[in-house]
């Protein structure tokens, strides 16, 4: 499987910016698909799943009411609708693949299998 990771930028707080993951390979559709990101200094943090076909979804506390993850099967997609920006979200942006449609550890960065290349967004005050 590989992935794609898109939509990153400068924005300012309160902004918003739309994330896409474009996935391709072999049964993308039997994996689960969740965000990370990673600040500087910083481990790297879940902020977001969603399996595939109107799965689950999952979100960090501190981006419930703010992001939205979804998923478009005919597109092999996954985007993450990011609002309310705010500087603290500024970090780089990894989409990864869990290896099951059902993610039953979201948040575990360990469980999955393969990861997009990042991208960087930045929130100014």
């Amino acid at each position: 499987v590989q992935l794609q990771a898109s939509g990153g930028g400068l924005v300012q707080a309160g902004g918003s910016l739309r994330l896409s993951c474009a996935a391709s390979g072999r049964a993308v559709r039997r994996y689960g698909l969740g965000w990370f990101r990673q600040a500087p200094g910083k481990e790297r943090e879940f902020v977001a799943a969603v399996g595939w076909s109107g799965g689950a979804t999952y979100y960090e506390d501190s981006v419930k009411g703010r992001f939205t993850t979804s998923s478009d099967n005919a597109k092999n997609t996954v985007y993450l609708q990011m609002n309310s920006l705010k500087p603290e979200d500024t970090a780089v942006y990894y989409c990864a693949a869990y290896p099951t449609p059902v993610i039953d550890y979201y948040w575990r960065a360990y469980e999955y299998d393969y990861w997009g290349q990042g991208t960087l967004v930045t929130v100014s005050s």
